[in-house]
C-alpha cells in the first residue's frame, strides 16, 4: 500500500456506518497519529512473531488430536445410530470436528500461521479442509481478496456474499424484502454458499468475467464436491450398512451444524450495527497503518471462554485477526488486552459483546434493511 499524506485533523478513516451517515472515530486523527498507531500494533505483533515456538506447535497438535477423536467417536456412534440419543451424540461430535476442522484448523492453517513450523501436514500451500470449496479457490478470495479489502464496496466480496443486503450503500431493491430468509439459506448451505462465491457466478452472470476464465474453477469445485459428496453420503454411510440412510442423514445434519455455526460467526464478525463500509476512494493511496484503523473498525468480537475461541477458530476475537492474520490464533488472547489499551489511547472503537447479543444485533439490521428505506425511517 502506497503512502498518502492525511490532512491534520481528519479522521484516519472515511467509512460508513452500516446503518447510515459518516463514520467517525471517537477523536479525529491527525497523519502523524495515525502513523504512530501503526508503529505500536506493529511493534505488538513484532514481539508476538518472535516469541513462536514449541507452546504454539503443541496447541495446533492438540486441537488435531481433539478433531480426530471426534470424528471417529462421531462416525462410530452412527453405528448404533437406530438409538436416538446414539445418533444425536454422533450428529453433535462429527458436527464439532467439521467446526474444529474448518476454522481452528482449516482457516487458520491456511493463512500460513503455521508455515514456520514445517509440518507437511499443516503447510498453507498444500492443506486441503473438509468443505465443498476448494482450499486454493478460498485462500484467493479470503486470504488476498476480503483481509486486503475489507468491508470496502465492490471490492469485498465477502460483504453480503452478493445475495445479502447489509448496507445502505447497496440500493434497495424489491428483492431484498428476502433478506432475513436469504441469510438463513446461505447459513444453512454455507460451504455451498463459499464455493458458489470463490466461483464469482454473479460477476459471470453480469458479464464481468467469462465462463472460459471459470471453467478451470469449476472443474476444481466439481472435483473437490464429488469427493465431499462420495465420503459424507455415500462411503461413511455404505460402512453402516442396514443404517445407511440413518448415517447418510446424520453427516448432512452434521454440515449443517458446521455450516450454520460457521455463519453466525462471521457474521458476528462483520453485520453487526456499528460496524462500517468503505468506497473505493477512501482506501486510495492508503497506508498500512490507516489499513490498521479500517481492519479495527471493520469487525467486531464476541466475548467468551476457551471454549468458545476454540469452537470459532479464535474468529470470536476478530478484530485481532484481521490485524494478524498470519499470527497463530491462540496468539489473540494473549495481545488483545495490549491491543484494547492501545485502542483506547486512540480512540480507535474497538467493538466486543457476547454471542447472543452479537448474533440480535446482526438479525435486526438484516431485517431492517430488508424494508425500503423510506418505510425503515418511518
Amino acid at each position: 500500500m502506497t503512502a498518502q499524506p492525511l490532512t491534520p485533523g481528519a479522521p484516519a478513516v472515511a467509512g460508513r456506518d452500516l446503518d447510515a451517515g459518516v463514520y467517525h472515530l471517537e477523536r479525529s486523527l491527525s497523519a502523524a497519529e495515525v502513523e504512530a498507531f501503526g508503529r505500536e500494533i506493529d511493534a505488538l505483533r513484532h514481539r508476538h512473531q518472535a516469541d513462536l515456538g514449541a507452546e504454539d506447535a503443541a496447541y495446533i497438535r492438540r486441537v488435531l488430536k481433539i478433531r480426530r477423536w471426534l470424528e471417529i467417536g462421531g462416525r462410530g456412534l452412527f453405528f448404533v445410530g437406530f438409538l436416538p440419543p446414539a445418533w444425536v451424540a454422533g450428529v453433535l461430535a462429527l458436527g464439532a470436528a467439521k467446526i474444529i476442522d474448518n476454522m481452528e484448523i482449516g482457516h487458520n492453517v491456511m493463512h500460513g500461521q503455521y508455515d514456520w513450523m514445517r509440518d507437511p501436514t499443516l503447510n498453507s500451500r498444500t492443506f486441503e479442509w473438509d468443505n465443498v470449496c476448494p482450499s486454493a479457490q478460498w485462500k484467493y478470495t479470503h486470504n488476498v481478496v476480503h483481509h486486503t479489502y475489507t468491508n470496502v464496496l465492490r471490492k469485498d466480496r465477502d460483504l453480503g456474499y452478493a445475495v445479502i443486503r447489509v448496507t445502505d450503500e447497496q440500493r434497495w431493491r424489491p428483492y431484498y424484502l428476502g433478506n432475513p430468509l436469504y441469510a438463513l439459506v446461505l447459513g444453512s448451505m454455507f460451504e455451498w454458499g463459499v464455493a458458489l462465491h470463490a466461483l464469482e457466478l454473479d460477476n459471470t452472470h453480469a458479464g464481468r468475467r467469462t465462463w472460459e476464465e471459470n471453467r478451470p474453477l469449476l472443474r476444481q469445485t466439481r472435483r473437490k464436491a464429488a469427493r465431499q459428496v462420495l465420503k459424507d453420503y455415500i462411503l461413511f454411510p455404505a460402512l453402516t450398512g442396514p443404517l445407511f440412510v440413518s448415517t447418510a442423514l446424520g453427516n448432512l445434519a452434521a454440515n449443517g451444524v458446521r455450516n450454520v455455526w460457521a455463519f453466525a460467526v462471521i457474521a458476528c464478525g462483520h453485520f453487526p450495527d456499528g460496524s462500517v463500509v468503505f468506497r473505493a476512494e477512501d482506501v486510495e493511496g492508503e497506508t498500512r497503518a490507516a489499513w490498521y484503523v479500517r481492519q479495527i473498525v471493520s469487525s467486531s468480537n464476541i466475548s467468551g471462554g476457551r471454549l468458545m475461541h476454540l469452537m470459532t477458530g479464535n474468529l470470536s476475537l476478530h478484530v485481532e485477526h484481521h490485524l494478524f492474520p498470519d499470527l497463530p490464533a491462540r496468539r489473540y488472547r494473549m495481545l488483545s488486552a495490549e491491543l484494547q489499551e492501545i485502542c483506547a489511547r486512540y480512540g480507535v472503537p474497538y467493538k466486543t459483546g457476547p454471542m447472543w447479543r452479537q448474533v440480535a444485533s446482526v438479525s435486526k439490521h438484516l431485517v431492517r434493511l430488508a424494508l425500503p428505506p423510506r418505510r425503515r425511517h418511518s
